[in-house]
């Protein structure tokens, strides 16, 4: 019997034409020599729509971990969440030591991503220790969320390309 685990797999476009013209040309070629490798794939396509702390790029060689949530916002409260993630969940996320960069995208449907890197889980979890539950209440955020998906991903260092 093989192990089971789950794997979050993360990719960044220059733009959407060049996101395309990879599909168009390749992803079939290269999704068939994984045929059995994996059980269950899910895909969402995120455009993005500002910095969380600063300078956002896809460099994960100073990180430990991230810290992901997938959020399906109500569609009435949208704009109020983005507004929140950006005055009161950014400030907080960047005054923390531990936290690296990140990025904040949205998808059709009301449906928002969260990427945060972290150099440790530790200094994720003194993060979510310490403030979490306080900004949730200053944000709102029972009356915007209407799922929440989320995980913290040990990054594999082999697996960075």
């Amino acid at each position: 019997m093989g192990r089971t685990g789950v794997a979050h797999i993360f990719s960044f476009w220059e733009s959407r034409a060049f996101y395309d013209s990879f599909m168009a040309r390749s992803h079939d070629r290269l999704a068939a020599s994984q045929s059995g490798t994996f059980k269950d794939s899910q895909v969402k396509l995120f455009d993005y729509r500002f910095d969380v702390k600063t300078g956002f790029e896809p460099r994960f060689t100073d990180s430990d971990v991230v810290r992901v949530a997938h959020c399906r916002v109500r569609e009435e409260r949208a704009e109020h969440f983005a507004l929140m993630q950006e005055k009161v969940w950014n400030p907080a996320m960047a005054g923390s030591p531990g936290m690296v960069r990140g990025m904040f995208g949205e998808a059709p449907g009301s449906e928002f991503l969260v990427l945060s890197m972290w150099q440790s889980a530790a200094e994720h979890g003194k993060y979510r220790a310490e403030r979490v539950e306080r900004l949730a209440l200053r944000a709102q955020i029972e009356a915007d969320i209407a799922a929440l998906a989320g995980d913290i991903v040990q990054l594999e260092p082999g697996w960075i390309v």
